[in-house]
């Protein structure tokens, strides 16, 4: 038996069933989760997506109700995870990924636990792990889990639309090195099952506010620093800019790839200050141009190669002062 048509086992045999992903939701913890919740549903199972926070706006239009928040209704959280017997760990392969708050339930917890994820160096607290380092997304790998546990003919639009978004978004609209041919023919079951491409890519890229444009316009204006010598950008806002700007969750979501586009360059930096710490986006070209090793390192963080993440609990300007010493010693060939 393979591992999918094993986790396909534990679902049909499951009663309670809790689908978890990482905390600062991005596109692929939500499209793999809502994937996944009505796959579960196709095979005549039921389950609850519990996340740790809101998904940011520009996901909206996906039917993210369904998704029972912890740090909105935590009582409600507690008690589905408390009574699961088949918990999910998508996009995430360290249980401090998901907060504090679901980090501490979820190490009680004596349900059994998959993870399905891409990230390196996965932690063994899962009673079945699926890492794919290869994969280009967790979305990918749902899509995996269908096709090889021989259910690719329940695959629909419905399933099929959040998985395509996961996919898009963790490879930069398909740009980054993490496509490989797998990828395309994963792309390709999505298309056939009726998943319209077309009003994905409208969906994320008409989708603005005047705000958002506004702030993005000020930081490229006013805060981008070049460092030619290095072809690495980086742009810092501090919580009073933000604020000018009326911030809410994912208006900064594309800063980094946006500075990235500039001719030549090799990185792309972005830190915001948000709840007392510096959050930090890395991103970069090339297999050549790691940035998931200066997160670690040096951040807290970690990543892929090419998207990466990191904190900070300096000041901006310390953080800034902090990230210019470092640049010379990751981007100097």
């Amino acid at each position: 038996m393979n591992i999918y048509k094993k986790i396909e086992a534990e679902i049909l045999a499951a009663t309670n069933i809790v689908i978890t992903a990482h905390k600062s939701a991005d596109g692929d913890s939500v499209g793999s989760s809502l994937g996944l919740l009505h796959f579960i549903e196709k095979l005549g199972k039921s389950a609850v997506i519990c996340h740790p926070d809101k998904a940011p706006g520009f996901l909206h239009w996906l039917d993210t109700s369904e998704i029972l928040l912890m740090d909105e209704n935590p009582e409600e959280g507690t008690n589905k995870i408390s009574k699961a017997d088949l918990i999910f760990c998508l996009d995430y392969n360290s249980i401090s990924r998901v907060g504090p708050e679901m980090e501490s339930l979820l190490a009680a917890s004596t349900a059994k636990k998959i993870m399905i994820d891409h990230h390196l160096n996965p932690e063994d607290f899962p009673d079945i792990i699926v890492s794919e380092t290869t994969a280009s997304s967790t979305s990918q790998l749902i899509v995996d889990l269908i096709e090889q546990s021989d259910n690719l003919d329940v695959l629909d639009a419905k399933i099929g639309t959040p998985l395509y978004l996961g996919i898009l978004t963790d490879t930069g609209s398909f740009r980054f090195n993490s496509v490989k041919p797998r990828t395309h023919e994963v792309l390709a079951k999505l298309l056939a099952a009726g998943v319209e491409h077309h009003l994905i890519h409208e969906k994320l890229s008409d989708n603005n506010t005047e705000t958002r444009l506004r702030l993005q316009g000020f930081a490229m204006s006013e805060k981008l620093e070049v460092l030619y010598d290095y072809n690495v950008a980086i742009i810092s806002l501090s919580k009073e800019e933000l604020a000018k700007y009326k911030y809410v969750k994912g208006d900064t979501d594309n800063l980094a790839n946006l500075v990235l586009s500039i001719k030549g360059m090799r990185a792309a930096i972005v830190f915001t200050e948000r709840d007392g710490i510096m959050k930090i986006s890395f991103r970069s070209k090339g297999a050549e141009n790691p940035v998931n090793l200066l997160a670690k390192e040096h951040f807290n963080g970690g990543g892929h190669a090419n998207a990466a993440g990191g904190m900070s609990e300096l000041s901006v300007e310390e953080t800034l002062v902090k990230l210019k010493s470092l640049i010379p010693e990751y981007f100097s060939n």
